[in-house]
């Protein structure tokens, strides 16, 4: 089944250049499966290794202190 819609004539320009011997379908479906990774979502692979570790300990350390000071203020 087919589905009409209306999009700007930009983006039909850009789909159309990357269409090539494809369908609009199957290039807006690949856009689509492209976003549904979970690393898209995650923000996987953006910080490499150490700054992630480090990232992790600064947000560790500061939840605790955040933590402690809402018990402090509830008291």
């Amino acid at each position: 089944m087919s589905k009409n819609i209306a999009i700007s004539d930009d983006v039909y320009r850009e789909l159309k250049r990357e269409k090539g011997d494809r369908s609009f379908s199957d290039v807006i479906r690949d856009h689509l499966e492209e976003r549904r990774r979970l690393a898209d979502v995650t923000g996987e692979g953006v910080l490499d290794r150490e700054i992630q570790a480090d990232v992790k300990v600064d947000v560790e350390r500061l939840s605790d202190g955040t933590l402690s000071r809402l018990d402090d203020e509830t008291l």
